[in-house]
């Protein structure tokens, strides 16, 4: 199983924004011009990109459906896309703009018939986004509520699913490090592949969460520590390269 690192870009009003801890009203707002973050991204190395209409996540409703489009077309590597998206319809549309992956969020639980044929359709293309906090291990619904997060993976891996996108909403956009033990039992859950999202900081993060390759884990979204500059595109995707591999392994500690 390979690993990617996704360079995320997250559409809110129209602006490329960061999150803390998956409040709304907390935005760092980056750039007025997403688009062009997102093809700067893709110039930099990236191999895939993770794009997000977050006014849609919240709302159920696309709201930058226009720009996340416009990113899809114009980038030069390929494009996960979500924000909003829950149906056949939702799923066609991102996909006939060109995206490589349409990314459902847990909105989509709340038509189960759609659910099934929009899998059922696309299923190799549909990824989940499943944002969970680790105080009650339950997903946290951007509309609606209250389904645990092991229940929510089965229903979506019994739909036919390809893969799930796991952000622990405690530490989003903290960039003080994942939470690798919750990585792990999501992995440990499925039998379809994870990406792994929320607090990333560093390089070693990323190796961290790159050495459970080995597990299920196929990849990490990054986001705030990309326009903090704590590190470069090229330097992550070495670093994921090589912890995947096995060719960077964490420090002996003497006994």
């Amino acid at each position: 199983m390979t690993f990617t690192v996704f360079p995320s870009v997250d559409i809110s009003e129209g602006r490329s924004v960061r999150v803390l801890q998956g409040r709304f009203g907390s935005e760092s707002v980056y750039s007025d011009d997403p688009v062009r973050v997102a093809t700067g991204l893709a110039r930099a190395g990236a191999r895939w990109l993770h794009i997000v209409d977050l006014d849609g996540a919240l709302n159920g409703v696309p709201a930058n459906r226009e720009l996340v489009l416009e990113v899809v077309r114009r980038a030069s590597c390929p494009v996960q896309a979500g924000g909003g998206v829950k149906d056949t319809e939702d799923v066609v549309e991102m996909l006939a703009a060109g995206a490589n992956r349409a990314v459902l969020g847990t909105a989509a639980l709340e038509d189960r018939a759609a659910l099934a044929k929009a899998c059922a359709r696309f299923g190799e293309r549909v990824a989940v986004s499943l944002d969970a906090r680790r105080s009650d291990g339950e997903v946290e619904w951007k509309v609606g509520g209250g389904v645990p997060l092991m229940e929510a993976m089965r229903i979506f891996e019994e739909a036919g699913a390809s893969c799930f996108i796991f952000t622990d909403v405690g530490n989003d956009g903290t960039m003080k490090g994942p939470s690798l033990d919750d990585l792990e039992r999501v992995t440990a859950a499925t039998d379809l592949p994870v990406v792994a999202s929320g607090g990333i900081g560093s390089l070693e993060d990323i190796k961290a969460i790159a050495r459970l390759n080995r597990i299920g884990v196929s990849g990490a979204v990054v986001g705030r520590a990309f326009y903090e500059h704590k590190f470069s595109v090229g330097q992550a995707n070495v670093a994921a390269d090589e912890a995947a591999a096995g060719k960077s392994e964490p420090p002996l500690v003497e006994p």
